[in-house]
């Protein structure tokens, strides 16, 4: 298979993103922008698009010329939407979440997996340079062993009517996770807390808490109501230490040779190894030049790729269905006053030891 028939499913908000991503993609030829509302899909592509406009996904999804699909529809539907791709034989890129709920996403991951078809996730930010350098680095060992990961993404941002700020903006920062932890670092349990200071239903401002493996702690702080924008990423390892600031495009990443060291002499006593414990290392700084690059362009390019080359894309459905295990975890332990639970999930960490 090389060139692939796509059909765009939703005019809304990301739809014309993956429109005019797909369309200057290799290998994608983009056949429907399929929507509700086919006036807003005809104004999407303009008066000259030779891509047609439908209102029926029955109709998209009946065409042969049409072998994969991009859903940018709203989360609730996903299920119906995907499921009805992938009984029709078509590929699946999917926006995140993977859909509403863990047991709807385990639904398409089987789906996906029976079928043979490929299942993937949207999670843009895995597919910029700066986190395609923080992978190699952290996933090579560059860092030493993971200590600690700290994430802070807010902003005045989008009060969402049908989710909290959680499930709204942690799932970048999650998945991200996901993407740069060695195989040997998964999640175990999560706890949350969250507030409502404008009434608004659901948490706007949250801190999500993740205990990882080996010991390691992940924290994700997300705030709809920041009068500053911060997207700000902080990964500690036993040898250095990365600072992906993503707002900085002169210098998104840094890479610290400083931390602490410990080490407790055999020979001394307690009281003497209590006072020598500890030691602060204090090196260079390095900055890596990245590329700038549309992240959703590599999106594109890798869904065409994983279907090609019939292998699982970097973000397929296990990646989506481990963050909307996550999630629920997290909502979860929010109802119930921040107590850490367990995540679901536990066949997708096999191997994994505590």
């Amino acid at each position: 298979m090389g060139t692939i028939g796509l059909a765009v499913i939703g005019a809304g908000y990301w739809g014309p993103n993956l429109v005019r991503n797909a369309q200057a993609t290799p290998g994608l030829r983009l056949e429907y922008l399929c929507d509700l509302d086919a006036d807003r899909a005809r104004r999407v592509l303009g008066d000259y698009s030779t891509v047609r406009v439908s209102d029926s996904l029955d109709e998209v999804l009946a065409d042969p010329a049409v072998q994969a699909v991009a859903i940018a529809t709203p989360a609730k539907t996903h299920l119906s939407v995907a499921m009805a791709a992938l009984a029709a034989g078509k590929h699946v890129l999917v926006e995140k979440p993977l859909a509403a709920t863990y047991a709807e996403g385990r639904q398409l991951v089987d789906a996906a997996d029976a079928r043979g078809l490929t299942l993937m996730l949207d999670h843009t930010y895995c597919y910029t340079p700066a986190v395609a350098h923080l992978r190699d680095l952290v996933r090579g060992g560059g860092i030493g062993a993971v200590q600690y990961l700290d994430s802070v993404r807010i902003n005045l941002g989008l009060v969402q009517p049908d989710v909290d700020v959680l499930w709204d903006l942690a799932p970048h920062d999650l998945s991200i996770f996901l993407s740069i932890l060695p195989d040997d670092v998964a999640p175990l349990a999560v706890a949350a807390h969250g507030s409502d200071p404008i009434g608004a239903g659901h948490a706007c401002v949250a801190h999500l808490t993740i205990q990882l493996t080996g010991g390691a702690m992940a924290h994700v702080h997300v705030n709809w109501l920041s009068p500053t924008k911060i997207r700000t990423m902080v990964i500690g390892g036993s040898a250095r230490t990365v600072v992906w600031d993503d707002l900085n495009p002169t210098q998104r990443l840094s890479v610290y040779d400083r931390g602490v060291d410990r080490s407790v002499p055999g020979d001394l006593g307690a009281e003497k190894r209590a006072q020598t414990i500890v030691s602060y290392r204090t090196g260079d700084m390095v900055a890596p030049a990245l590329p700038e690059k549309e992240a959703l362009r590599a999106v594109m390019a890798e869904f065409h790729a994983s279907i090609t080359e019939g292998r699982a894309p970097l973000t397929d459905g296990r990646s989506g269905l481990q963050v909307l295990s996550i999630l629920e975890a997290a909502s979860a332990s929010l109802a119930q006053g921040g107590a850490f639970l367990p995540v679901l999930g536990a066949d997708f960490r096999e191997g994994v030891k505590a």
